[in-house]
């Protein structure tokens, strides 16, 4: 019995090894999946009919473009819709290789998964009615706030509820699409999430002008492509890839063409320049995690 578990302790010890290689693993079985977000903003979205866009839709993209490279063929690309929720196991068990949507990096998640260098810095605030009133976090007082399950921003509005004593209802959205529907709809007073995200779902909305962003910033985030932990060689090529889209002034164009320039379906904008922390990012590539970045 002894040996039979120790033979499946090293048959696991194994499999992890090898699926986390994943050049090795593209090599072999000529294909890659790109986990993908369905209402990331323009970070990662739906086209429809199993198409996705996005800048880090984009981004992934032409990190598996120089994969391709690295292993000698073309390679059949796959995508895999993941949610807030279950993104990083997916990550993990090699079901997805290279996650491309708006995941945090933080302390916690580094034990889990690696991070690609930081190529969105977010502020997280949040969305109201256009003529709500609401402008600022004490006006959130007793009314419902949403937020989508699984994502960092229950913690902030916890965090915040601790420190203000603002007592508010807390209502969850499966994706970030449902949580706007739940402001859409009115069973929400305001929706706390990433504000390019808030921004996104506001440019494909019925009526656009009928929402706006508001109140204070609760949080400064790292936002970054996620691969498998201690998967050495292919976090290289990605960083490396970034590296050389940063240097020749690319990112800066990748990032204007999703979030300054019309984008698709519906050719809406979403209008959010690089702010000066993403900018420096940029310019000073890294993988740190969001703890880094709170206020001393």
């Amino acid at each position: 019995m002894k040996k039979q578990l120790l033979l499946a302790a090293v048959a696991a010890v194994v499999g992890l090894t090898a699926q986390a290689d994943t050049l090795d693993k593209a090599k072999t079985s000529g294909v890659i999946t790109m986990g993908v977000r369905d209402s990331s903003g323009a970070l990662s979205y739906t086209l429809g009919d199993s198409k996705y866009a996005g800048y880090h839709v984009e981004l992934c993209q032409r990190i598996i473009a120089n994969l391709e490279k690295a292993v000698g063929k073309k390679l059949d690309v796959k995508y895999q819709s993941v949610t807030s929720q279950n993104r990083i196991p997916l990550v993990q068990n090699g079901t997805v290789d290279i996650e491309c949507g708006s995941t945090t990096n933080n302390v916690a998640r580094q034990k889990d998964v690696a991070f690609v260098s930081t190529t969105y810095v977010e502020e997280v605030r949040f969305a109201v009615k256009a003529n709500s009133g609401i402008t600022s976090i004490a006006q959130l007082n007793g009314k419902n706030v949403a937020t989508t399950t699984g994502t960092t921003s229950v913690q902030l509005l916890r965090k915040n509820e601790r420190a203000n004593g603002i007592d508010f209802k807390e209502v969850f959205g499966k994706d970030h699409a449902d949580s706007f529907l739940l402001l859409e709809s009115g069973r929400a007073d305001a929706f706390v999430m990433d504000a390019q995200i808030l921004a996104g779902n506001i440019a494909n909305a019925k009526n656009p002008a009928d929402y706006k962003i508001v109140g204070e910033v609760l949080n400064v985030e790292p936002i970054a492509i996620m691969v498998r932990k201690d998967d050495q060689a292919f976090k290289k090529l990605a960083d490396d890839t970034i590296a050389a889209l940063a240097k020749s002034g690319e990112l800066a164009k990748i990032y204007d063409k999703w979030f300054v320039q019309p984008i698709p379906p519906k050719n809406a904008r979403v209008g959010l320049a690089a702010s000066e922390a993403t900018k420096t990012a940029w310019t000073n590539l890294n993988d740190k995690p969001a703890e880094d970045y709170a206020k001393k």
